[in-house]
């Protein structure tokens, strides 16, 4: 009985192998060594303007912005389950959630300013695209 187990667990082995070997080739084939073109890596830097990473900056800050406070949010309403009835812990987390909400009306209040501006006076805040004053 303990040969044929261990006839069988050889096998087995051996089928794996073979397996796995028969899978080498297949992804050696998507391996791609070409070295890299630098100047063609490199050629969004070339672009890169002060416009352009102000305009970064604002997508950037109201991004984060929005993300922090949605979170605060989470954690507000995470806290609020855990008080189990405790007033100070309620009111503590009835305090977050209140600050995490005013703080995304405010990040979304921002964001519609901007689009309100852009649709007024052709000013985009997050591309910082002012157009000329002179006619074209």
């Amino acid at each position: 009985m303990l040969k044929k187990g261990k006839k069988a667990l050889s096998s087995l082995w051996l089928s794996a192998a073979m397996i796995a070997s028969s899978a080498i080739p297949a992804l050696a084939q998507d391996i791609n060594l070409k070295p890299i073109d630098d100047e063609a890596f490199f050629s969004g830097l070339y672009e890169l303007t002060i416009q352009g990473m102000i305009s970064g900056a604002v997508k950037l800050v109201m991004i984060v912005a929005a993300l922090v406070f949605f979170f605060l949010l989470i954690i507000g309403g995470i806290q609020w389950m855990t008080s189990g009835g405790d007033k100070a812990a309620t009111e503590s987390a009835r305090g977050r959630i209140t600050a995490a909400l005013i703080g995304l009306v405010i990040v979304f209040s921002a964001w519609a300013i901007a689009t309100l501006l852009e649709a007024l006076f052709g000013v985009n805040i997050f591309e910082l695209t002012i157009p000329s004053l002179q006619g074209t």
